[in-house]
Protein backbone atom coordinates (compact mmCIF):
# COMPACT_ATOMS: atom_id res chain seq x y z
CA UNK A 1 0.00 0.00 0.00
CA UNK A 2 1.49 2.96 -0.93
CA UNK A 3 2.25 6.03 1.65
CA UNK A 4 -0.99 8.50 1.22
CA UNK A 5 1.40 11.54 2.47
CA UNK A 6 3.51 10.85 -1.02
CA UNK A 7 7.45 11.32 -0.69
CA UNK A 8 9.27 13.46 1.33
CA UNK A 9 9.03 17.01 0.26
CA UNK A 10 12.93 17.80 -0.59
CA UNK A 11 14.77 19.94 2.06
CA UNK A 12 14.88 23.46 1.28
CA UNK A 13 18.69 25.04 -0.28
CA UNK A 14 20.79 26.87 2.05
CA UNK A 15 21.70 30.06 0.51
CA UNK A 16 24.92 30.03 -0.05
CA UNK A 17 25.78 26.85 1.46
CA UNK A 18 29.44 26.78 0.33
CA UNK A 19 30.53 29.96 2.55
CA UNK A 20 28.62 28.64 5.96
CA UNK A 21 31.06 25.52 5.50
CA UNK A 22 34.01 27.99 5.48
CA UNK A 23 32.63 29.61 8.53
CA UNK A 24 32.41 26.55 10.42
CA UNK A 25 35.72 25.70 9.18
CA UNK A 26 36.90 29.25 10.72
CA UNK A 27 34.91 29.11 14.09
CA UNK A 28 36.56 25.17 14.74
CA UNK A 29 40.42 26.87 13.63
CA UNK A 30 39.67 29.53 16.14
CA UNK A 31 38.98 26.86 18.89
CA UNK A 32 41.84 24.72 18.03
CA UNK A 33 44.03 27.58 18.37
CA UNK A 34 42.80 28.77 21.32
CA UNK A 35 42.57 25.14 22.67
CA UNK A 36 46.25 25.46 22.00
CA UNK A 37 47.36 29.10 22.98
CA UNK A 38 45.51 28.56 26.77
CA UNK A 39 49.08 27.37 27.45
CA UNK A 40 51.27 30.14 25.80
CA UNK A 41 48.53 32.60 27.50
CA UNK A 42 49.24 31.38 30.98
CA UNK A 43 53.29 30.39 30.32
CA UNK A 44 54.23 33.24 32.26
CA UNK A 45 52.35 32.35 35.86
CA UNK A 46 52.91 28.45 34.91
CA UNK A 47 57.28 29.30 34.49
CA UNK A 48 56.27 30.94 38.01
CA UNK A 49 54.69 27.98 39.97
CA UNK A 50 56.43 25.83 38.78
CA UNK A 51 59.56 26.94 38.52
CA UNK A 52 60.27 26.18 34.99
CA UNK A 53 62.96 27.22 33.00
CA UNK A 54 63.07 27.91 29.21
CA UNK A 55 64.22 24.63 28.31
CA UNK A 56 61.29 23.05 30.96
CA UNK A 57 59.00 25.12 29.11
CA UNK A 58 60.18 23.94 25.44
CA UNK A 59 60.48 20.76 26.27
CA UNK A 60 56.37 20.81 27.22
CA UNK A 61 55.83 23.07 24.10
CA UNK A 62 57.73 20.32 22.39
CA UNK A 63 55.85 17.40 23.25
CA UNK A 64 52.34 18.80 21.48
CA UNK A 65 55.00 19.33 18.47
CA UNK A 66 55.94 16.02 17.93
CA UNK A 67 52.84 14.33 18.41
CA UNK A 68 51.43 17.11 15.97
CA UNK A 69 54.37 16.87 13.30
CA UNK A 70 54.15 12.69 13.15
CA UNK A 71 50.14 13.02 13.24
CA UNK A 72 50.02 15.75 10.17
CA UNK A 73 51.00 13.12 7.42
CA UNK A 74 49.20 10.24 9.14
CA UNK A 75 45.80 12.15 9.85
CA UNK A 76 46.17 13.34 5.92
CA UNK A 77 46.32 10.16 4.49
CA UNK A 78 43.06 8.99 6.87
CA UNK A 79 41.11 12.21 5.62
CA UNK A 80 42.01 10.88 1.87
CA UNK A 81 40.65 7.29 2.80
CA UNK A 82 38.22 8.02 5.06
CA UNK A 83 36.69 11.90 4.22
CA UNK A 84 36.42 15.09 5.94
CA UNK A 85 33.39 14.97 7.25
CA UNK A 86 34.33 11.86 9.82
CA UNK A 87 38.28 12.83 10.35
CA UNK A 88 37.37 16.01 11.36
CA UNK A 89 35.13 15.25 13.52
CA UNK A 90 36.78 12.46 15.17
CA UNK A 91 40.12 14.74 15.39
CA UNK A 92 37.37 17.69 17.08
CA UNK A 93 36.23 15.38 19.70
CA UNK A 94 39.58 13.53 20.70
CA UNK A 95 41.27 17.12 21.23
CA UNK A 96 38.82 18.60 23.03
CA UNK A 97 38.55 15.88 25.59
CA UNK A 98 42.45 15.83 25.42
CA UNK A 99 42.54 19.83 26.08
CA UNK A 100 40.07 19.45 29.24
CA UNK A 101 41.95 16.75 31.04
CA UNK A 102 45.19 18.90 30.63
CA UNK A 103 43.18 20.60 33.84
CA UNK A 104 44.49 17.41 35.85
CA UNK A 105 48.22 18.11 35.26
CA UNK A 106 50.38 18.76 38.46
CA UNK A 107 53.99 19.61 36.40
CA UNK A 108 56.24 19.44 33.53
CA UNK A 109 55.57 15.62 33.04
CA UNK A 110 51.85 14.97 33.00
CA UNK A 111 51.78 18.52 30.92
CA UNK A 112 53.42 17.22 28.30
CA UNK A 113 51.71 14.05 28.08
CA UNK A 114 48.17 16.06 28.00
CA UNK A 115 50.05 18.04 25.23
CA UNK A 116 51.44 15.52 23.26
CA UNK A 117 48.02 13.52 23.06
CA UNK A 118 46.62 17.25 22.19
CA UNK A 119 48.48 17.72 19.27
CA UNK A 120 47.90 14.42 17.88
CA UNK A 121 44.21 15.31 17.75
CA UNK A 122 44.17 18.62 16.57
CA UNK A 123 46.45 17.83 13.63
CA UNK A 124 43.32 17.29 11.15
CA UNK A 125 42.52 20.74 11.52
CA UNK A 126 45.05 22.06 8.27
CA UNK A 127 44.93 19.19 6.17
CA UNK A 128 41.28 18.78 6.94
CA UNK A 129 40.36 22.68 6.30
CA UNK A 130 42.40 22.49 3.18
CA UNK A 131 40.78 19.07 2.04
CA UNK A 132 37.17 20.87 2.46
CA UNK A 133 37.67 23.81 0.80
CA UNK A 134 38.76 21.92 -2.42
CA UNK A 135 35.55 20.10 -2.25
CA UNK A 136 33.53 23.15 -1.63
CA UNK A 137 35.26 25.78 -3.40
CA UNK A 138 35.98 27.09 -6.90
CA UNK A 139 39.44 28.11 -8.00
CA UNK A 140 38.84 31.17 -8.29
CA UNK A 141 37.64 31.85 -4.13
CA UNK A 142 39.62 29.35 -2.36
CA UNK A 143 42.29 31.73 -1.14
CA UNK A 144 39.50 33.70 0.13
CA UNK A 145 37.82 30.19 1.34
CA UNK A 146 41.61 29.48 2.81
CA UNK A 147 42.18 32.88 4.41
CA UNK A 148 38.85 32.67 6.30
CA UNK A 149 39.46 29.36 7.86
CA UNK A 150 42.98 30.10 8.63
CA UNK A 151 41.85 33.72 9.93
CA UNK A 152 41.13 31.13 12.87
CA UNK A 153 44.58 30.78 13.50
CA UNK A 154 45.39 34.14 14.85
CA UNK A 155 42.36 35.38 15.95
CA UNK A 156 42.03 32.38 18.19
CA UNK A 157 45.24 32.97 19.36
CA UNK A 158 45.00 36.42 19.75
CA UNK A 159 41.61 35.55 21.82
CA UNK A 160 43.29 33.38 24.04
CA UNK A 161 44.55 35.57 26.72
CA UNK A 162 41.72 37.66 26.75
CA UNK A 163 39.79 34.41 27.57
CA UNK A 164 42.48 31.85 29.47
CA UNK A 165 43.77 35.03 31.84
CA UNK A 166 40.57 36.37 33.24
CA UNK A 167 39.84 32.85 33.77
CA UNK A 168 42.78 32.59 35.51
CA UNK A 169 42.47 35.70 37.66
CA UNK A 170 38.82 35.03 38.26
CA UNK A 171 39.12 31.46 39.99
CA UNK A 172 42.85 31.88 41.07
CA UNK A 173 43.88 28.80 39.13
CA UNK A 174 45.38 27.62 35.61
CA UNK A 175 42.64 24.78 35.49
CA UNK A 176 39.23 25.68 34.78
CA UNK A 177 40.60 27.39 31.83
CA UNK A 178 41.68 24.44 30.17
CA UNK A 179 38.29 22.89 30.89
CA UNK A 180 36.28 26.49 29.59
CA UNK A 181 38.38 26.37 26.28
CA UNK A 182 37.92 23.07 25.48
CA UNK A 183 34.10 22.65 26.37
CA UNK A 184 33.80 24.51 22.50
CA UNK A 185 34.39 21.86 20.39
CA UNK A 186 31.87 19.76 21.62
CA UNK A 187 29.18 22.66 20.90
CA UNK A 188 31.11 23.30 17.66
CA UNK A 189 30.62 19.25 16.93
CA UNK A 190 27.08 19.17 16.72
CA UNK A 191 26.77 21.32 14.37
CA UNK A 192 29.46 20.15 12.24
CA UNK A 193 27.68 16.87 11.91
CA UNK A 194 24.56 18.05 11.30
CA UNK A 195 25.57 20.32 8.41
CA UNK A 196 28.62 19.36 6.44
CA UNK A 197 28.45 17.01 3.30
CA UNK A 198 30.24 16.58 0.02
CA UNK A 199 28.58 19.14 -2.42
CA UNK A 200 27.29 16.12 -4.48
CA UNK A 201 25.94 14.88 -1.72
CA UNK A 202 24.39 17.74 0.35
CA UNK A 203 20.79 17.66 0.51
CA UNK A 204 20.46 21.26 1.03
CA UNK A 205 22.46 22.73 -1.60
CA UNK A 206 21.01 24.94 -4.52
CA UNK A 207 21.53 23.60 -8.20
CA UNK A 208 22.92 26.25 -9.22
CA UNK A 209 26.02 26.48 -6.49
CA UNK A 210 26.47 23.19 -6.95
CA UNK A 211 26.82 24.20 -10.53
CA UNK A 212 28.56 26.70 -9.82
CA UNK A 213 31.19 25.01 -7.50
CA UNK A 214 31.47 21.86 -10.16
CA UNK A 215 32.34 24.49 -13.29
CA UNK A 216 34.67 25.98 -11.32
CA UNK A 217 36.96 23.54 -10.20
CA UNK A 218 40.72 22.70 -11.61
CA UNK A 219 41.08 20.22 -14.56
CA UNK A 220 43.02 18.05 -14.74
CA UNK A 221 46.14 18.57 -16.27
CA UNK A 222 46.52 17.02 -20.33
CA UNK A 223 47.24 13.63 -20.62
CA UNK A 224 45.80 12.20 -17.46
CA UNK A 225 44.37 9.04 -17.04
CA UNK A 226 40.68 8.93 -17.48
CA UNK A 227 40.18 6.29 -14.04
CA UNK A 228 41.70 7.38 -10.90
CA UNK A 229 44.49 6.14 -9.78
CA UNK A 230 45.72 5.02 -6.32
CA UNK A 231 47.34 7.82 -4.86
CA UNK A 232 49.97 7.27 -2.08
CA UNK A 233 52.88 8.92 0.08
CA UNK A 234 55.26 7.25 -2.71
CA UNK A 235 53.38 8.59 -5.22
CA UNK A 236 53.22 12.07 -4.70
CA UNK A 237 56.91 12.34 -3.48
CA UNK A 238 58.07 11.74 -7.24
CA UNK A 239 56.83 15.67 -7.73
CA UNK A 240 58.67 18.69 -7.34
CA UNK A 241 55.88 20.64 -6.22
CA UNK A 242 55.43 18.37 -3.33
CA UNK A 243 58.89 18.76 -2.34
CA UNK A 244 58.58 22.70 -2.80
CA UNK A 245 55.56 22.52 -0.72
CA UNK A 246 57.40 20.08 2.44
CA UNK A 247 60.79 22.33 2.34
CA UNK A 248 59.29 25.79 2.24
CA UNK A 249 56.98 24.57 5.23
CA UNK A 250 59.84 23.33 6.96
CA UNK A 251 61.80 26.30 6.77
CA UNK A 252 58.70 29.06 7.42
CA UNK A 253 56.32 27.35 9.75
CA UNK A 254 58.73 27.67 13.04
CA UNK A 255 58.49 31.38 12.24
CA UNK A 256 54.49 30.75 13.36
CA UNK A 257 55.23 28.83 16.09
CA UNK A 258 57.96 31.44 17.65
CA UNK A 259 55.84 34.15 17.93
CA UNK A 260 52.80 31.78 18.75
CA UNK A 261 54.95 30.24 21.90
CA UNK A 262 57.74 32.29 22.93
CA UNK A 263 56.84 36.16 22.35
CA UNK A 264 55.18 36.75 25.94
CA UNK A 265 58.49 34.84 27.11
CA UNK A 266 60.78 37.35 24.81
CA UNK A 267 58.24 40.38 26.34
CA UNK A 268 59.29 39.30 29.53
CA UNK A 269 63.32 39.23 28.83
CA UNK A 270 62.60 42.60 27.99
CA UNK A 271 61.37 43.47 31.54
CA UNK A 272 58.19 44.20 31.08
CA UNK A 273 55.30 42.45 33.59
CA UNK A 274 54.42 38.75 33.94
CA UNK A 275 50.60 40.78 32.91
CA UNK A 276 51.73 43.33 30.00
CA UNK A 277 53.70 39.47 28.80
CA UNK A 278 50.83 37.78 29.28
CA UNK A 279 47.97 40.08 27.09
CA UNK A 280 51.09 41.44 24.48
CA UNK A 281 50.71 38.91 22.51
CA UNK A 282 47.25 39.40 21.24
CA UNK A 283 48.24 42.56 18.83
CA UNK A 284 50.40 40.30 16.57
CA UNK A 285 48.14 37.69 16.46
CA UNK A 286 45.24 40.53 15.46
CA UNK A 287 47.32 41.63 12.67
CA UNK A 288 48.32 38.03 11.31
CA UNK A 289 44.32 37.56 10.99
CA UNK A 290 44.35 40.63 8.72
CA UNK A 291 46.92 38.97 7.12
CA UNK A 292 44.94 35.99 6.10
CA UNK A 293 42.30 37.92 4.83
CA UNK A 294 44.55 40.45 2.80
CA UNK A 295 46.59 37.66 1.20
CA UNK A 296 43.44 35.96 -0.03
CA UNK A 297 41.47 39.05 -1.04
CA UNK A 298 44.64 40.13 -3.27
CA UNK A 299 45.22 36.85 -5.15
CA UNK A 300 41.74 35.77 -5.46
CA UNK A 301 41.40 39.50 -6.96
CA UNK A 302 44.24 38.66 -9.40
CA UNK A 303 42.92 35.18 -10.61
CA UNK A 304 39.45 36.72 -11.72
CA UNK A 305 41.48 39.07 -13.51
CA UNK A 306 43.12 36.73 -15.59
CA UNK A 307 46.39 35.53 -13.57
CA UNK A 308 47.28 31.61 -13.44
CA UNK A 309 46.79 31.01 -9.75
CA UNK A 310 50.47 29.66 -9.24
CA UNK A 311 51.55 33.14 -10.65
CA UNK A 312 49.06 34.98 -8.12
CA UNK A 313 49.81 33.03 -5.55
CA UNK A 314 53.46 32.91 -6.12
CA UNK A 315 53.21 37.02 -6.60
CA UNK A 316 52.22 37.58 -2.54
CA UNK A 317 55.02 35.10 -1.33
CA UNK A 318 57.32 37.02 -3.27
CA UNK A 319 56.68 40.65 -1.51
CA UNK A 320 55.65 39.36 1.80
CA UNK A 321 58.08 36.82 2.30
CA UNK A 322 61.19 38.19 1.75
CA UNK A 323 59.56 41.63 3.61
CA UNK A 324 59.84 39.49 7.04
CA UNK A 325 63.51 40.33 7.74
CA UNK A 326 61.72 43.90 9.54
CA UNK A 327 61.84 41.79 12.48
CA UNK A 328 65.28 42.04 13.47
CA UNK A 329 64.21 45.78 14.35
CA UNK A 330 62.66 44.46 17.40
CA UNK A 331 66.58 43.99 18.85
CA UNK A 332 66.98 47.83 18.36
CA UNK A 333 64.33 48.83 20.71
CA UNK A 334 62.49 48.50 24.18
CA UNK A 335 59.45 50.78 23.54
CA UNK A 336 56.37 48.12 24.50
CA UNK A 337 54.49 49.74 21.77
CA UNK A 338 56.89 49.58 19.20
CA UNK A 339 57.63 45.93 19.93
CA UNK A 340 54.15 45.17 18.84
CA UNK A 341 54.33 46.80 15.55
CA UNK A 342 57.46 45.18 14.69
CA UNK A 343 56.09 41.45 15.21
CA UNK A 344 52.34 42.83 14.35
CA UNK A 345 53.79 43.27 10.92
CA UNK A 346 55.77 40.46 10.67
CA UNK A 347 53.03 37.69 12.06
CA UNK A 348 50.41 39.94 9.01
CA UNK A 349 53.26 39.47 6.50
CA UNK A 350 53.20 35.62 7.81
CA UNK A 351 49.91 34.87 7.61
CA UNK A 352 49.91 36.57 3.86
CA UNK A 353 52.46 34.02 2.70
CA UNK A 354 50.50 31.21 5.11
CA UNK A 355 47.35 31.65 3.48
CA UNK A 356 49.19 31.51 0.29
CA UNK A 357 51.11 27.90 0.93
CA UNK A 358 47.72 26.51 2.29
CA UNK A 359 45.73 27.37 -0.90
CA UNK A 360 48.50 26.27 -3.27
CA UNK A 361 47.89 22.54 -2.31
CA UNK A 362 44.16 22.83 -3.50
CA UNK A 363 44.95 24.49 -6.85
CA UNK A 364 48.33 21.80 -7.52
CA UNK A 365 46.67 18.68 -6.78
CA UNK A 366 43.67 16.87 -7.60
CA UNK A 367 41.30 16.67 -4.33
CA UNK A 368 41.86 13.37 -3.40
CA UNK A 369 45.69 14.03 -3.11
CA UNK A 370 44.79 17.08 -1.22
CA UNK A 371 44.88 15.30 2.52
CA UNK A 372 48.16 13.52 1.75
CA UNK A 373 49.85 16.86 0.41
CA UNK A 374 48.64 18.71 3.40
CA UNK A 375 49.53 16.50 5.66
CA UNK A 376 53.12 15.58 4.25
CA UNK A 377 53.63 19.43 4.48
CA UNK A 378 52.28 19.47 7.58
CA UNK A 379 54.76 16.86 8.78
CA UNK A 380 57.74 18.41 7.49
CA UNK A 381 56.89 22.08 9.48
CA UNK A 382 56.49 20.13 12.60
CA UNK A 383 59.54 18.97 12.02
CA UNK A 384 61.12 22.49 11.93
CA UNK A 385 59.14 23.99 14.44
CA UNK A 386 60.19 20.82 16.50
CA UNK A 387 64.00 21.29 15.97
CA UNK A 388 63.80 25.72 16.41
CA UNK A 389 61.73 25.20 19.32
CA UNK A 390 64.67 23.24 21.17
CA UNK A 391 67.15 25.48 19.73
CA UNK A 392 65.33 28.22 21.19
CA UNK A 393 64.94 27.05 24.63
CA UNK A 394 68.24 26.65 24.82
CA UNK A 395 70.12 29.33 22.69
CA UNK A 396 67.80 32.27 25.06
CA UNK A 397 68.84 30.32 28.27
CA UNK A 398 72.33 30.36 27.38
CA UNK A 399 72.30 33.62 25.86
CA UNK A 400 69.85 35.50 24.68
CA UNK A 401 66.30 35.98 22.26
CA UNK A 402 69.14 37.83 19.97
CA UNK A 403 70.39 35.24 17.63
CA UNK A 404 66.92 33.49 17.17
CA UNK A 405 65.83 37.09 16.21
CA UNK A 406 68.36 37.35 13.41
CA UNK A 407 67.89 33.74 12.15
CA UNK A 408 64.64 34.39 12.15
CA UNK A 409 64.57 37.25 9.89
CA UNK A 410 66.64 35.44 7.23
CA UNK A 411 64.81 32.04 6.99
CA UNK A 412 61.94 33.71 5.30
CA UNK A 413 63.97 34.83 2.22
CA UNK A 414 65.50 31.28 2.22
CA UNK A 415 61.75 30.09 2.10
CA UNK A 416 60.14 31.79 -0.13
CA UNK A 417 62.89 30.91 -3.00
CA UNK A 418 62.10 27.20 -2.75
CA UNK A 419 58.53 27.92 -2.66
CA UNK A 420 58.39 30.02 -5.76
CA UNK A 421 60.74 27.81 -7.58
CA UNK A 422 60.05 24.64 -6.81
CA UNK A 423 55.64 24.82 -6.76
CA UNK A 424 55.65 25.81 -10.60
CA UNK A 425 53.41 24.10 -13.08
CA UNK A 426 55.43 20.89 -14.91
CA UNK A 427 56.00 21.31 -18.59
CA UNK A 428 55.57 17.52 -19.23
CA UNK A 429 51.76 16.10 -18.78
CA UNK A 430 50.74 14.25 -16.28
CA UNK A 431 49.65 10.84 -16.92
CA UNK A 432 47.97 10.31 -13.61
CA UNK A 433 45.85 13.35 -13.38
CA UNK A 434 47.44 14.21 -9.75
CA UNK A 435 48.89 17.69 -10.90
CA UNK A 436 46.09 20.57 -11.88
CA UNK A 437 45.88 23.34 -14.24
CA UNK A 438 47.42 25.71 -12.18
Amino acid sequence: MSDPKGPAAPKRPIPYLRWWIGVLLFIVTFINYVDRQTLSALSPYLKEQYGWSQGDYAFVVNAFTISYTVMQSVVGRLLDVFGTRLGIGVSVAFYSLMGALTAIAGGKYSFAAFRFLLGAGEAANNPGGAKAVSEWFPVKERAWAVGLYNSGCAIGGAAAPFIAVPIYLYFDSWRPAFVITASMGFIWLLFWLLLYRRPEEHPRISPKELAHIQAGRATAAAGAAEAPVKIGWLKLLRYRQTWGLVLGRFLLDPFWFFVTNWFALFLTSKGFSLKDSAMGFWAPLLAAGFGNFFAGGLSSWLVARGWQPGRARRAVLLFFGPSMVLIALSLFTDSYALLLVVFSYATFAYTCCGTMFLTLPTDVFHTRAVGSVMGLAGTSAGIGTLITTYLIGVVSDKFSFTPVIIVASVIPVLATIVFVTMVRAGKKPDPDGILMKF
